[in-house]
């Protein structure tokens, strides 16, 4: 299958090289041009727990594939939520009346963006539960194991949801078919929700803010925001399970020493953070349908705060 990985930084690199490794034809797309550079020059640079690899993978700024007469079988977005429609735009000319698109960003609603670009059958939503790090342009560290939940939006795009599945299992990337995708993307968002925003903010890692005395009480209190909106659009969500979840990330043997995409977005690489498509997410449809959120509202503010502060754009 000819696999395009639209939004390679860590995460989009992780599975563009797993997916590469089973034998699949991967190309990676990038807007950052340093790392599309450094990978174009001396190969991808991998840290897979402590052992160090090189992969040789196709790289390219969207600019590039105009002229590369290039059609690819399946996009998967790993972009920021903010840049998605214009890395669809970008991208247009690899997509086909067959293109399937599978979304594993983070947040909520992004389904209504791809749709302007991809017939609706060949839309799959999906959730991943993976870990990876930026070290540097062309450089990425992986560690610990993950799972990718997915599902087709349209009924008629089972068939190919499915078999999208089973290339991502032939990765190793443990995926599923799920009946209710959207069940694993609240899910994830609660995590999301309390991890992201408070580490950024805090300039800890996962461990360091599941360490301290008041993480149990500010976690249940966003995660009781993300349960009551996501209940208004029919998804049913177990506040325990979602805050064991949470908490098992604390483990410093797991994933507690991982900081998360949001931390590294603003405290490494002083870019715009995802805040408004997660707790600001919330926020919006807490507005719409009447229920307050004054932790993902107050969050959020905090966020945009500390992105102006350091000025990023």
């Amino acid at each position: 299958m000819k696999i395009a990985i639209a939004g390679a930084g860590a995460m989009g690199s992780r599975f563009g090289y797993m997916l590469s490794q089973s034998g699949q034809d991967v190309i990676l797309i990038d807007q950052w041009k340093e790392h599309v550079e450094a990978v174009q020059e001396n190969g991808l640079h991998i840290n897979l727990d402590g052992e160090k690899r090189v992969a040789e993978l196709p790289m390219y700024l969207p600019a590039e594939l105009v002229d590369k007469n290039l059609e690819v079988d399946l996009i998967i977005l790993f972009t920021k939520a903010m840049q998605l429609d214009s890395m669809l735009q970008a991208i247009q000319s690899v997509i086909h009346e067959n293109t399937k698109v599978l979304c594993l960003l983070n947040g909520i609603g992004h389904e209504d963006i791809v749709e302007k670009y991809v017939a609706k059958e060949n839309i799959l939503l999906g959730n991943t539960m993976w870990t990876a790090g930026m070290e540097g342009p062309g450089r990425i560290k992986l560690f610990g194991q993950g799972s990718v939940d997915l599902q087709n939006i349209h009924p008629d795009g089972q068939k190919g949801a499915e078999e999208v599945v089973a290339v991502l299992n032939q990765a190793g990337l443990n995926a599923i078919y799920s009946e209710n995708v959207l069940y694993s993307i609240y899910k994830k968002a609660c995590v999301n929700g309390t991890l992201n925003g408070l580490c950024t903010l805090l300039d800890v890692n996962i461990a360091g803010f599941g360490s301290t005395a008041h993480a149990d009480t500010i976690i249940r209190t966003i995660v009781d925001e993300f349960i009551s909106i996501a209940a208004r659009e029919g998804v049913t969500l177990d506040a325990e399970v979602v805050i064991a979840q949470i908490q098992a990330t604390f483990d410093p043997d797991g994933i507690g020493l991982h900081y998360p995409s949001m931390y590294q977005d603003l405290m490494i690489n002083h870019r715009l953070t995802e805040i408004d498509y997660i707790n600001g997410a919330i926020v919006k449809k807490g507005q719409k349908y009447g229920i307050a959120t004054p932790y993902c509202a107050f969050l959020t503010q905090l966020v945009h705060c500390k992105e102006e502060i350091l000025n990023v754009k």
